[in-house]
């Protein structure tokens, strides 16, 4: 399938456990592409603003990794699987309205193979599935706990058994390893853009 009209040149859609490192990684492709070549979108901002105002919450407090958020997080799930029950593609419609860079990278919001369907149909072959997977002990060093309802929901799990992905990145604490893995994400990245858009490559990435 060919991507639609004014679509990215690619997509890169994240998905992994809590406290993974998702975000990590995420944010470490940007700062190497540049922000002008890629932007982060996340599934949840949309959520958490939705879900804010139905509620009358602080949506900002909702976006960081704090207690505020832990507090709504499983009722949270709840009112999102809902939503999503209803129109399976409303937040994915949201966040990539008017995004101007060449790279889009979906970050520890690809839980569903809903999501995953989503992005197929709209952007066909230029979409590739990235997952990011870290040992219990990793993760736990990160801050992880399981959480009852959290964890073992399809939010966690949805993805457990897709099998069907592009990359996988390994991010148990070995740097080395890492930043290979990294390395060759960021050739095939930049092998998909133009020459002008790829000036702004950190030296040795």
């Amino acid at each position: 399938m060919a991507p639609r009209a004014g679509s990215p040149r690619l997509v890169l859609l994240f998905s992994g456990k809590r406290k993974s490192g998702k975000d990590f990684l995420t944010d470490e492709l940007r700062s190497r592409l540049g922000a002008d070549v890629c932007a982060v979108l996340r599934l949840s901002g949309p959520l958490k603003e939705q879900y804010a105002q139905e509620h009358g919450l602080d949506f900002q407090r909702l976006l960081d990794a704090s207690s505020y958020k832990e507090a709504f997080r499983e009722d949270m799930i709840r009112w999102g699987e809902e939503k999503r029950k209803r129109d399976p593609g409303f937040f994915c419609r949201k966040i990539v309205e008017g995004v101007p860079q060449p790279v889009w990278q979906l970050v520890s919001d690809a839980r569903r193979v809903s999501d995953v369907q989503w992005f197929q149909s709209s952007f066909g072959d230029v979409m590739q599935l990235v997952r990011v997977i870290a040992s219990e002990e990793s993760r736990q060093q990160r801050g992880w706990v399981f959480t009852a309802g959290v964890d073992d929901a399809e939010s966690e799990c949805g993805l457990d058994h897709y099998g069907a992905f592009d990359w996988v990145i390994e991010n148990h604490g070995d740097d080395h390893k890492l930043e290979q893995q990294l390395g060759k994400l960021v050739d095939y990245i930049h092998s998909k853009l133009q020459p002008s858009e790829c000036e702004g490559r950190v030296e040795g990435s």
